[in-house]
């Protein structure tokens, strides 16, 4: 594929106090034929994320609108989202919206962390949203012992899907822990109470993986394609890319991504956490880039799928 890169859209504000640093996981939500509005997380003071919000107009190529506040907070102690929320992906349901969003917990050792995923809903078209509940609707399980994360969630068939980040274990190494996750498939009837059996879709090529991280999926007619990002023998994260008949079984074609890291500027050292959308005869890649999306939010578009 040919992407042509955007640049920064959007950069933390200093002008709001829950904007400190950060934008991560930018997550689009379609509002119109021109304009986009991109979730993400930013960190306060306290490195606490919340969630909030720009709306990208895609005529005038630049951000129009940025929510003041947050949509979203942590959660009250002993919570799951009690150290912060990111967004990881919103669907359209009937006249509601639900934020599939990452919950997070501090370990007890440096980096150890502790993520499910949670629901939140909105009945005003994306302004503002509630928690289903203040427990995950998805925890860790036998086929996810460590943690699960980064949902992407989209209807198809008559069923609802979900390809998620499951966390298999941590290690020590060199005295520091490490861990190693990889995606799997879960489907729903409803899209809040979720069945899985431990269906890898995108497995570690080999030993010098350790992390692979936040899917994007679109259908196009009988194909699937998925947009994610990976680790591999200690790099920092670059994007790789996918291709599936039935949206399980995926066949990886990481060189095929069309995309790398630039050689300057806010993604020169890493790139990652792609999440993208359909807008009209272009594809819209909202991504992060050096340092998990310190700088802001990046964006890159493209013609090829046509």
């Amino acid at each position: 594929m040919n992407w042509q890169k955007k640049g920064l859209i959007f950069e933390p504000s200093e002008s709001v106090n829950w904007m400190n640093s950060h934008c991560q996981l930018p997550t689009p939500l379609m509002l119109s034929d021109e304009l986009i509005r991109v979730y993400f997380a930013s960190r306060d003071e306290n490195q606490i994320s919340g969630i909030g919000f720009c709306d990208y107009n895609t005529h005038l190529e630049k951000v129009v609108f940025f929510s003041s506040s947050p949509v979203l907070v942590h959660g009250g102690i002993g919570t799951f989202d009690e150290h912060g929320v990111f967004p990881s992906c919103v669907v359209k349901n009937g006249d509601r919206l639900f934020m599939y969003y990452i919950g997070w917990n501090k370990g007890c050792e440096q980096p150890l962390f502790y993520a499910n995923i949670g629901l939140a809903i909105s009945e005003d078209g994306g302004d503002s949203f509630n928690k289903y509940s203040l427990a995950p609707i998805m925890s860790r399980s036998v086929f996810d012992p460590c943690l699960v994360t980064s949902p992407n969630v989209y209807f198809d068939e008559g069923k609802w899907r979900m390809t998620y980040v499951s966390g298999v274990k941590w290690e020590r190494v060199n005295g520091r822990l490490k861990s190693y996750y990889h995606i799997k498939y879960a489907q729903s009837n409803d899209g809040i109470h979720w069945e899985r059996n431990g269906e890898i879709c995108i497995d570690f090529i080999n030993s010098d993986e350790s992390n692979i991280a936040r899917s994007s999926v679109l259908k196009f007619k009988d194909k699937y394609r998925m947009w994610y990002c990976y680790v591999s023998d200690g790099n920092p994260y670059r994007l790789g890319y996918a291709e599936s008949k039935n949206g399980i079984n995926w066949h990886r074609k990481d060189s095929s991504v069309g995309l790398s890291a630039s050689e300057n500027g806010f993604d020169s050292d890493m790139i990652c956490y792609p999440s993208v959308i359909r807008n009209s005869n272009w594809l819209f890649m909202f991504y992060n880039g050096n340092n998990y999306g310190k700088d802001g939010v990046g964006l890159a578009i493209s013609q090829d799928y046509i």
